[in-house]
């Protein structure tokens, strides 16, 4: 079973990243599906702490600087705390993620990373399960998705950032097709997905089912990265 789903893994790298002219995996191993999951769950708790989290985005920076200019314009709907708290509590799980590296290779912490990871969206759903506040599950998540920015930053697989899609949308809309609009194809997909996903369970069932589902992502996320590792390959 494990040799099938590494067989499965290096399929579906082998399609966004071609492996060498010797049969080779390709530059970046296993990493490339790997983050295709993560922009999964980034749409997940994005639809969590905007339907169910006073508007706000804890995964897409972009929208919550917006969103905190709006709110000091006076829109009511719109939380100035929220927006404020969540781009603090991204930066601080960027900056932690660079200590926790510290000077040893992107690919090899990149499962260590996504495991502390889902135990930040594990202790979100543990507050929201025992009905804390809001606040504190903006915070969890936004340290999280900190975190995994900083993971994909390090890693730079081209065009799977895990969080961004204008640059990506942009690329589809200037470049030539080929392998890279796949993948950018296969990103945005990945995000739109997630956030269907976690729209229809936070909406129908509740924020907890979606962010088990994100727990449970993660942990296979960082399950596969560990024993990829352990045989030596590049993730």
């Amino acid at each position: 079973m494990r040799s099938t789903r590494r067989g499965l893994l290096r399929t579906l790298a082998a399609q966004l990243f071609p492996p060498g002219p010797e049969g080779a995996e390709g530059p970046h191993g296993v990493l490339p599906p790997l983050l295709v999951v993560l922009t999964f769950v980034s749409g997940l708790v994005d639809a969590v702490s905007y339907l169910a989290m006073d508007h706000v985005f804890v995964a897409n920076m972009t929208g919550n600087v917006a969103f905190l200019g709006f709110a000091l314009a006076g829109e009511r709907e719109l939380s100035i705390s929220a927006s404020l708290l969540a781009l603090l509590a991204f930066l601080a799980g960027a900056a932690a993620a660079r200590r926790l590296r510290g000077d040893r290779a992107a690919p090899r912490m990149f499962g260590p990373l996504v495991a502390v990871q889902a135990g930040l969206v594990a202790a979100a759903l543990a507050v929201t399960t025992g009905g804390a506040g809001r606040l504190a599950v903006v915070l969890l998540l936004a340290l999280g998705m900190g975190l995994q920015n900083a993971v994909a930053y390090r890693n730079a697989v081209p065009d799977l950032t895990t969080t961004v899609v204008t640059r990506t949308l942009t690329g589809l809309a200037v470049a030539p097709w080929g392998r890279a609009s796949l993948r950018r194809v296969v990103s945005v997909a990945a995000l739109f997905l997630g956030a269907l996903t976690g729209g229809l369970l936070t909406l129908h069932r509740g924020p907890r089912w979606t962010l088990a589902v994100a727990v449970v992502l993660l942990l296979g996320v960082a399950a596969a990265a560990h024993r990829h590792r352990r045989r030596g390959g590049p993730a």
